[in-house]
């Protein structure tokens, strides 16, 4: 799994998919290795230090596309919306669509976290189970769809866990690796 022009294509990825994909084991990875900021959309979408209580839309609107005019980056979420809004800004677009049943190993595995309440990992759990059944809905497998096929630039469809691994490990070449190792 490479891309020609790495160099350029490399500059903003965006990350998108269900909740336990993996996104951010991805980005972070992406990041050491290309030397860029991750950008977690998480950390607009709700107020800081305040787990489930979202923030303002129009303070999260500017916090993202600020961060979006940024020079380069690997940003990550689930957020449809959000990343509609950097789309024009996305050098390449990497969807993980993993099966619900193995994002919710993931999630359970990693537990609670983020000051989260039994509850709310719960309704987690639940939402995550009903990624390809919402309909209208910018954080479903419909919208994701829609943004992928939307996308002009280059994209990769991440289908299982072996295709995330490669991908962390093989995208771009060898752009940002030290050359004398």
């Amino acid at each position: 799994m490479e891309v020609s022009d790495a160099p350029t294509v490399a500059h903003r990825v965006l990350i998108m998919g269900n909740g336990g994909t993996g996104k951010t084991w991805l980005a972070r990875r992406l990041g050491e290795r290309f030397l860029r900021p991750v950008i977690h959309l998480d950390d607009m979408h709700w107020e800081p230090g305040r787990y489930g209580i979202a923030r303002d839309k129009a303070v999260r609107d500017k916090i993202v596309v600020a961060a979006a005019n940024e020079d380069a980056w690997i940003m990550e979420g689930v957020y449809g919306q959000l990343a509609s809004m950097v789309l024009n800004r996305v050098t390449t677009l990497i969807w993980i669509d993993l099966p619900e049943q193995e994002c919710i190993a993931n999630v359970k595995e990693r537990g609670i976290q983020g000051g989260e309440t039994r509850t709310q990992f719960d309704s987690l759990v639940k939402w995550i189970a009903e990624y390809r059944l919402r309909t209208n809905n910018w954080n479903s497998f419909e919208a994701h769809a829609r943004l992928f096929a939307k996308f002009s630039g280059p994209k990769f469809l991440l289908p299982n866990r072996e295709a995330v691994n490669e991908c962390a490990t093989t995208l771009f070449g060898d752009i940002g690796k030290d050359p004398h190792e």
